[in-house]
Parts: structure tokens; sequence; C-alpha cells
């Protein structure tokens, strides 16, 4: 009998649907939400509607995350934690961060203050941790090693683990003669340090010579009730006519222990009620389990979260988003822009129990400030599907809280002084820009291309022709306007337009507000009968080389009426060639 595949719900459903079990037209099938499962019934030989109950917590959820300091925080890391971070705020309960710092050869040289600033950086703060302690510490695993090793004895004194002092060779021997098989055995060993740990009361343990603490895995692993994907079986893949058996290390010749034991005992210890992690950790869920029942503890609710993938369907690169949150940060990406970014990756604000996920109609209907996340998270709206992770909509994210950010003056002030650097750096050979390096010239600049940019690291390229001399009539956009000007011959009037307005600005009769420039160029087109089109075009060209954007009239006044006046008698030169 085919067994339906051993990962997801989407799986399941995508299993039973390929098969001909359903049509693909069926009324069951148009039925199935979110919330809906196609699960085995009996002998597998027909099938049910198990639709989830509400899994969201009544009460305090207690809720961790831990990072392992081997490498600097990703996104995938930064979304397990931010995840778990609204869970414990949306109930009112608490947050610990705890560093599985257990795997000392793999350990990078800052990355535990790399995964602490990241997290403050993003605006999530931990309860209990490494830094300010709590009554469940420590919280660092390398500083709980007498505690590992208490509960690894405990569960050999009960007959659940026992010690196992195999060679590497050996075991290397028993790995590849599994895999030999066929079909190959996942499971790998054949328990032969069980027998001698528990032939006499001391077992070998009195030799002295180094040995790991295997865990004796059930007969059948406990099924895994996920908050996410509902109920599964998932048990290693073993061949019947050669005995192995999948027992997983818990505790490391080096007396460290492995993640399996780490993690059951430091949930357990700390009240951790919900685990949420990456959908990779499913597998090793059942053992975990397992390790639960041998001590004869109650479980935290698992929900394992679905993959982070580029736009193709594959896993990220560095190409594709898989880069450090610090590195985000020091290119320009704004700490509320990659949180609503990262929330979404597998977490939809509209979908619940109740009521079916709804079709946005637009992006801005996506965006959420932490304490809206906070007041809408909820568990029930989890997805299952990979997530992909589009950077034009990070971009989009980013544009719309720096403009929002650029609005307020403590903002508008931050951001200038953090670009002011970069405009000195690019334009500073550029004769009589001294006075446009000051922080209200920089500030006038910022405010004006604020809706311009993604990042604030592209605003000197966005307002490039404000510190030129002149602006670059040699571009795409110049040449364009002016191949447009000879096809529909228009150039005599765009030349007319220019020296209205430069016979206007020389007069001096109006003073030079935003106001009086709109209303000439109104009056050009109103009064003196030029198309609206033309005159914008026309005037354009000259100010900023044809490149879109910033309203000519504040455009303008921000150059200056000396500046205005150079540009303008400079693009007659061009036109008239």
């Amino acid at each position: 009998m085919v067994r339906p595949p051993r990962l997801g719900t989407v799986c399941i459903r995508r299993y039973y649907t390929t098969r001909g079990k359903i049509s693909s037209g069926s009324s069951l099938l148009e039925s199935l939400s979110k919330n809906d499962i196609l699960v085995p019934k009996g002998n597998e030989s027909e099938l049910h509607l198990h639709r989830l109950k509400n899994v969201h917590p009544s009460g305090p959820a207690r809720t961790r995350f831990a990072p392992s300091p081997t490498g600097f925080l990703h996104l995938g890391s930064l979304r397990t934690a931010l995840y778990n971070f609204l869970l414990a705020r949306a109930t009112k309960g608490e947050f610990v961060l705890r560093v599985e710092d257990t795997d000392q050869t793999r350990k990078k040289e800052g990355a535990e203050q790399n995964i602490y600033e990241s997290l403050k950086w993003a605006g999530i703060f931990w309860d209990e941790g490494p830094v300010n302690g709590g009554p469940h510490g420590p919280y660092r695993q390398s500083e709980r090693l007498d505690i590992y090793q208490k509960y690894a004895n405990q569960l050999i004194q009960s007959g659940h683990a026992y010690r196992c002092f195999c060679s590497r060779e050996r075991l290397a021997q028993l790995l590849a003669s599994a895999q030999r098989l066929t079909p190959p055995s996942m499971a790998t060993y054949d328990r032969h340090c069980y027998h001698l740990d528990h032939s006499e009361p001391e077992g070998k343990a009195s030799s002295g010579e180094p040995y790991t603490v295997r865990l004796k895995s059930p007969e059948k692993y406990p099924r895994v009730n996920d908050l996410l994907h509902g109920e599964l079986d998932l048990q290693v893949q073993v061949n019947y006519a050669d005995t192995r058996y999948d027992d997983p290390v818990l505790l490391k010749t080096d007396g460290y222990p492995t993640y399996h034991l780490a993690s059951v005992v430091d949930d357990h210890l700390m009240k951790i009620t919900h685990v949420i992690r990456g959908e990779e950790w499913l597998p090793s869920t059942p053992k975990h389990l397992a390790i639960y029942d041998a001590f004869g503890w109650t479980p935290p609710e698992f929900a394992h979260i679905p993959l982070l993938t580029s736009l193709e369907d594959k896993k990220l690169s560095k190409r594709t988003g898989d880069i450090g949150i610090r590195e985000y940060a020091m290119n320009g990406v704004l700490p509320e822009a990659l949180v609503n970014f990262v929330a979404l990756f597998g977490w939809s604000p509209s979908a619940s129990i109740d009521q079916p996920q709804r079709k946005r109609q637009n992006v801005g209907g996506e965006i959420f400030s932490m304490e809206k996340l906070i007041e809408k998270f909820n568990l029930n709206g989890l997805t299952k599907g990979n997530a992909k992770v589009s950077e034009s909509k990070l971009e989009f994210f980013n544009a719309h809280y720096l403009k929002s950010l650029i609005d307020t003056p403590e903002g508008l002030d931050a951001i200038a002084r953090k670009v002011q650097p970069l405009f000195v750096q690019r334009f500073s050979n550029i004769s009589n820009n001294g006075e446009k390096f000051e922080l209200d010239y920089i500030k006038q600049v910022v405010s004006l291309f604020k809706g311009k940019v993604h990042y604030t690291k592209d605003l000197p390229d966005e307002a490039s022709y404000v510190f030129s001399e002149f602006p670059d009539w040699g571009n795409s956009a110049s040449m364009n306007y002016i191949e447009q000007l000879s096809v529909q011959n228009e150039g005599t009037a765009a030349v007319s337009i220019l020296k209205e307005f430069l016979a206007w600005l020389n007069s001096g009769e109006k003073p030079w507000t935003p106001a009086e420039i709109e209303n000439f160029i109104q009056s050009l087109a109103q009064e003196k009968g030029y198309k609206s089109s033309i005159v914008f075009q026309s005037l354009r060209f000259a100010i900023s080389g044809s490149i879109p954007g910033a309203p000519l009239s504040q455009l303008m006044i921000l150059l200056d009426k000396e500046n205005v006046r150079r540009r303008l008698v400079g693009a007659l030169g061009i036109l008239k060639l």
C-alpha cells in the first residue's frame, strides 16, 4: 500500500487528488478552506474531511526563540522570532530568548551579539534571556550542562536511554550498510551498546571509555498534532528484513547535549507552552514527543511554519534575499518595513476559523505596524504553502515607511543626518555646492524626493540633478523628448515657452514662490494657448533633464532663481542646435 507523503497538509491533499480519490471538480474539494485537510480514515481506503478547530490559545502563551550563534540572524530566523514574540504579546504572555550554543565547533565570533542587536533593531524585545536573566535561567545552553547530564541519567535509569561506546568507524559502517538496503533504512543503529550498558549494574560506563547517550526509541513514534498541519503520522523508514533502530543521540561525548535533549528539557523547565518553528523541524518532532513521553511530561503545542523560498520556489540564496538582518539595515531597509514584510511570510491577518480568507484588492491593505501586528496576530491565520520572498514587496513597504517617517519632523531630521554624508561624498567635487550640504538644505531635498525612493541610499541618485551645475541633457529621457519634439514639429513652441518663462523670471514682477510659479505656468497654457503637456515637458527638460517626479514649482524654489535661469539658458542652447 502506498502511503501519502510525510510532510504537510498540502502534500496530503495533492496525493489524494492526483491519485483519483476525488475528482478535481468535486464539491468536497471546492468546499475546502485553508483550515481544512483530508486525512486517511480507518484503513486509508477512504477519506474524511477534518476541519481544524480554533488553535489560538485562550490564555497567556509562553513562547521562546532559541537561535544558534553559528551565524548571523537571517530572514527565516527573524520570522520565527517575530511569530513567537507576537503570540506572546497578543495573549499577554511572556517571550523567552534562549541561546542554543551547544555546537561549540561551529560557533561564530560575534554571532550572539548580532542576534541581540538584530532583534532589538527590529523591535523584538524579550522578557527573559541571557542578558537580562529571569527565573528559569541560565539561558545559554552551554551554562546548563549539569542539568542535561542529570536528565540524561534519569532516562538511563528508567530504561529509556543508554550509553553508546561505538567508534565513529563502526557507526559509519552501520550507516553505509543501512543505505545499501532495498529499500534503504533511515534507522541505522543495531543497539549493540544497549545490551552492554544494561548487562551489569554499572554497565560499561565504569571502564572510563568515552560514550554518547542514546534514546531508546519506541517501537512506533507518537503522532504529531501540529497546530498548522493537523495530525501527522511521521515514522522513520525501515527495512523489515534488517532490524535497525532510530535511536538518536541525546548527549555527545564532550558532555554537550544534542538539540533533541536540550530543547525538550529547556522547554519543559522554562514552562514553554507554544513552539513556533520552521517546517524543517517537523521530522524531529516525533523524537521530541517520545522524549516527553519518557519523562512523563506534557509537551508544548507545536506549529511548524513553511519554508521561505524565492519567487521561483527555490531555496533562498544571497542573491535572492538570504542576507543578514543587519545587512538589510545597512542597505537602508527600515525595521518597520522588514517586520511588516516578514510578518506576511506564512500568516494572513484576514484568515480565521469563522471567516474565509479574503482576497485583498491591493498591497496597501497589508500595511501593519508592530502595534497593529500584535493586535491582529492569531494562530488561526497561519498558512501552509511555502512563503515566496519578493524584493519588490519589500521595496513597497520600505518606501511607505520611509515616506511616513520623513513626514514627521523627527524622522525628517534623522533621515537628513543619515544621508548628508552620502551627498557630500558624491557631489563634493562640484563647485558652488557648499551651502547645499548644510542640514537644512538636505532636509528640503529629502522632503521633496520622499515619494521617489524606496531606500535612503537611493536619494543621491534620484536628486543628482539638483547638485549638478546642469541636468544631464544627454540621458535617455531628454533624448526621447528632443526626438518627440522633432516628430511632432513642436520644437518652436518649446523654445517659445522657455523664453517666455525666462523673461518672466528676469522681470521680477512677482515673488519667487511656488504659488506664483504655478500661476505663471498655468497662464502659459491658458492665456498663451500652449498645450499643457508641452509647457510641463519643456520646463521639465530644462530643469531636470526630463526626469519626472518632484513638483516643478518646489523644485525651482529648491534650486533658486539663478540656478533656474542658468538651466533655462542652457536648455535653449540645446534646443536651438
